[in-house]
């Protein structure tokens, strides 16, 4: 019998579902229990919010790697290549890998039917069990109740932000939203909660779990100084941190889910992990002269973020955006229209996707710098030729698939 190669196996699975999502976790928990993969050796980290979930995840895997523990880390969606979910020690999955996982999903679930992300999960935990590791940390896609990486429970739960995102599928009430990602906790177990002024209900939602909160602004604090941040709980304090490329407040939740782990960073460390850590996608520069950014930005709370980064600039960059219809885009823009000269916006294709029109109408008249294109080529290389003429920025976000069409286009 001829092998698959994973391209195979992508467009296999994408055609056993009729829907890409369906909340629920019976269909995987039942395949799960039938390979009766094991734990990793030490513990199970799974990561939930509205933003700042990769890059948590991302500074995790590499303090841990760091400190020479093998470390598996599960997350979504992809730029490029679907290996980008699954890595071992901070290096994407081999293609042979994850179809020997796929063919060991398939073998199992007989004739239960499975979303593309209930395969994907399965086939991370497979991979995960058979490599032996230290730790996994496990992204949650969407929610944390409902989604499939709350399948496997949890030993360390983190909750990075909420606010409204995913509005279809989970509502447009922030105590609702607040209850879903609470629903990874477990009892007996820690959950860190990262979020800036939460919602009341986490903290009953854990109460009810049984499981042992950690807040922000109430168990551990950060401060931002003029040249780097601090950190501090009732028993440790970090002084002078450098300003990490990743969101600070995502960086002080990382410190308080290492220390709740037992693995005791010290200032060294800390400060090594923070110079370095980075993520694609996640304000990242990605060549110079002009320079250019990428930014996966695409609802109101990351929209703020990225204008703070953006008043760092000693001028207004370029914009090129693309977003999807049924992303708050009002807010992004209301967010964002005054730190940019221009907008280059791009129409993304799918059903999703959003017309470079339906950007630019959210605009304000007034700042209304803008200009529409059919393809992120066209848009993109009208953004370049000004930033070339006026020794300003470009910063393309707004969407994972705005920034996947960058990358693709800049392979």
């Amino acid at each position: 019998m001829t092998q698959r190669s994973l391209d195979s196996w992508l467009s296999y699975i994408e055609s056993q579902h009729p829907s890409e999502i369906e909340m629920g976790l019976e269909r995987g928990s039942k395949v799960l229990a039938r390979l009766n993969l094991s734990r990793p050796k030490q513990k199970v980290i799974t990561v939930a919010g509205t933003n700042g979930k990769g890059s948590t995840c991302a500074m995790l895997t590499q303090y841990l790697c760091q400190q020479g523990l093998s470390v598996g880390t599960y997350t979504s969606p992809h730029f490029i290549n679907f290996n980008e979910r699954i890595s071992l020690n901070a290096i994407q999955c081999s293609d042979e890998l994850i179809c020997q996982a796929f063919s060991v999903i398939e073998a199992a679930r007989e004739d239960i039917p499975l979303t593309y992300f209930e395969f994907s999960t399965l086939a991370a935990l497979w991979v995960f069990d058979f490599s032996q590791l230290d730790y996994w940390v496990l992204e949650v896609g969407l929610g944390g109740r409902l989604d499939s990486v709350n399948m496997v429970d949890t030993d360390l739960a983190v909750i990075t932000s909420i606010s409204l995102d995913h509005v279809d599928w989970l509502g447009d009430d922030l105590n609702v939203i607040a209850g879903e990602k609470a629903g990874i906790a477990r009892k007996g177990k820690p959950l860190i909660s990262g979020v800036v002024n939460p919602p009341s209900n986490i903290a009953e939602v854990v109460s009810k779990t049984g499981a042992i909160l950690t807040q922000k602004g109430i168990d551990f604090f950060f401060e931002k100084k003029a040249a780097g941040w601090n950190w501090h709980n009732e028993t440790v304090n970090f002084e002078g941190l450098p300003i990490p490329s990743l969101p600070i407040q995502n960086a002080a939740t990382v410190i308080a889910v290492l220390l709740e782990l037992g693995v005791n960073p010290c200032q060294d460390e800390l400060v090594e992990l923070f110079s370095s850590a980075e993520l694609t996608g996640r304000f990242q520069q990605v060549s110079a002269s002009p320079d250019v950014y990428i930014d996966v930005a695409h609802n109101p709370e990351a929209a703020m973020e990225l204008s703070s980064r953006i008043q760092e600039f000693t001028q207004p960059p370029i914009a090129v955006c693309g977003m999807l219809k049924d992303k708050d885009i009002k807010s992004v823009v209301s967010h964002l229209s005054e730190s940019f000269s221009e907008w280059h916006c791009v129409d993304l294709s799918g059903t999703r996707g959003a017309t470079a029109q339906d950007i630019i109408e959210n605009l304000p008249k007034e700042k209304r710098m803008a200009h529409g294109y059919s393809s992120m080529k066209n848009a993109f290389q009208a953004a370049y030729a000004h930033a070339q003429s006026s020794g300003r920025s470009i910063i393309v976000f707004g969407s994972f698939v705005t920034v996947s069409e960058y990358l693709a286009l800049s392979q």
